[in-house]
């Protein structure tokens, strides 16, 4: 049985996290953390302490960066682009030593209008780090794109967080790719 790592912040922990997992379960053994991965380098962080549970996965699907262009303090974003594409690199070296397929969902958008009014930079993130992973062989899971369209119906009131829409719709295209991935595999 292939072993499905899911990896990220809270669109994962509170988002489509469960949903994936419940889908896949029957299929493949499937394991992601119990907290929120927050910002990319809390993530690169709590590699060491996932080391058991990331042994032998097959694949490993990852979200990070809401968190790193959220501008917390109103003087820009938490982390830089350049400390973000850094930290970033860093985790998907170390993710692919430790799976034979990695996959990065792109930041997903926010709505406009809360203190997260940060679509332009969840672009400029994106635009910078996803030739890079592309480059390394990692997989993109474009959520991004997948999501503008119809921001409003698929963030939820708080403006960050997926909606129920917003939950099963990224759920559809987080267990497609990851089937996809793993008949690849066989």
């Amino acid at each position: 049985m292939k072993k499905i790592v899911l990896l990220g912040d809270s669109i994962r922990l509170i988002g489509y996290g469960k949903t994936v997992e419940s889908r896949l379960s029957g299929d493949f053994e499937v394991w992601q953390p119990l907290e929120n991965c927050r910002f990319a380098k809390h993530t690169l962080r709590g590699l060491y302490d996932w080391r058991d549970e990331l042994c032998g996965a097959d694949i490993i699907h990852w979200n990070n960066g809401l968190w790193d262009t959220w501008d917390v303090f109103g003087d820009g974003p938490f982390s830089s682009v350049e400390e973000f594409t850094e930290n970033m690199l860093r985790l998907a070296r170390l993710l692919k030593e430790r799976a034979k397929v990695v996959i990065f969902a792109t930041i997903t958008p926010v709505r406009y209008g809360g203190s997260s009014d940060g679509n332009k930079i969840i672009e400029e993130y994106n635009a910078a780090i996803v030739p890079k992973l592309r480059e390394m062989g990692v997989v993109i899971n474009d959520l991004y794109s997948a999501m503008l369209p119809e921001v409003d119906k698929y963030v939820s009131d708080d403006r960050v967080h997926l909606s129920a829409e917003g939950i099963a719709f990224t759920a559809d295209i987080i267990e497609d790719v990851i089937r996809r991935e793993a008949e690849k595999l066989d």
